[in-house]
């Protein structure tokens, strides 16, 4: 099989690194191959704002998983504004989207799952439903194996509670009642092998862990485990924050998993943030 991926972020980078050896050709794009660098994941191709590398579209003629984890635009998915008809008529069989949770929007506090009836708030998560809804017609249309994975905070190597402690940028912002579920990026690349092992067509996964926590807390934890101080307590209220940090508070509640076990047969590897962690500072990698 050939895998091309739209946005080699930090999760798609990670999903590589541990699928590299199941493909054959694996393709995918940055904003600017010159200032990535060179690579031994992938070969990379260009994927702007103005223009992209004239060879994505045989890539895609030539691939036959696709993942799409490039955030929408302005105007909606720009993956599928410029290449909708080069997807539809290929040979694609698997497509996975990587959305959010943020869908949802809020359900103060209260226990969710992929039966939920989304209601955005932000206008940021509204754009992402409709995106959505674009990839699964596409899947309806062309009857390829499209699935929407919704993704909540996600942190591994490089990117958890211990590294912002470690640079002086954590906070314990209070809000009562504020939990948020997580995932380590090696649990959402075990789900999407998983679903390319099991397609289906118009699913929807939430892909989280079992452990909804008050963000305090998790640093709590990442602190004494890490060794390292605490940062004092600040009031959401009077929080530091920028928009889009302040707008996750806005949204409240417990996402349920089941369906990645039950459908797909995962076992996350993490399935609290305590798990998750520990295994970062056992292996050095935060």
């Amino acid at each position: 099989m050939n895998l091309f991926v739209f946005g080699l972020g930090f999760t798609a980078r990670h999903f590589v690194e541990r699928a590299r050896g199941r493909f054959g050709q694996v393709r995918a794009t940055v904003t600017d191959p010159a200032r990535a660098g060179p690579s031994d994941l992938a070969d990379l191709r260009a994927f702007g704002p103005e223009s992209d590398d004239p060879r994505i579209a045989a890539d895609l003629a030539d691939s036959d998983i696709l993942l799409v984890s490039a955030p929408p635009g302005r105007d909606g998915d720009t993956v599928l504004a410029r290449y909708r008809d080069a997807i539809a008529t290929s040979r694609i069989r698997w497509i996975g989207y990587l959305s959010t949770i943020g869908v949802y929007g809020d359900h103060e506090g209260a226990w969710i799952d992929e039966g939920t009836t989304p209601v955005p708030v932000s206008a940021r998560s509204r754009g992402r439903l409709s995106v959505e809804t674009d990839w699964l017609s596409l899947g309806a249309e062309t009857g390829k194996a499209v699935q929407v994975f919704r993704l909540s905070g996600i942190y591994g190597p490089g990117r958890n509670p211990i590294v912002k402690l470690r640079e002086g940028k954590s906070q314990r912002i209070i809000k009562p009642g504020q939990v948020f579920n997580r995932i380590h990026v090696d649990d959402i690349a075990t789900t999407l092998l998983a679903s390319i092992a099991r397609p289906r067509g118009g699913a929807t996964y939430n892909v989280t862990d079992d452990a909804p926590t008050p963000p305090q807390v998790v640093t709590e934890y990442a602190a004494k485990l890490a060794g390292l101080p605490l940062p004092p307590e600040v009031d959401f209220e009077t929080a530091d924050l920028s928009p889009m940090a302040r707008s996750f508070y806005g949204e409240n509640k417990r996402v349920r998993n089941r369906l990645i076990r039950e459908e797909l047969g995962v076992t996350l590897a993490y399935p609290t943030y305590r798990e998750g962690l520990a295994a970062l500072v056992t292996d050095a990698r935060d």
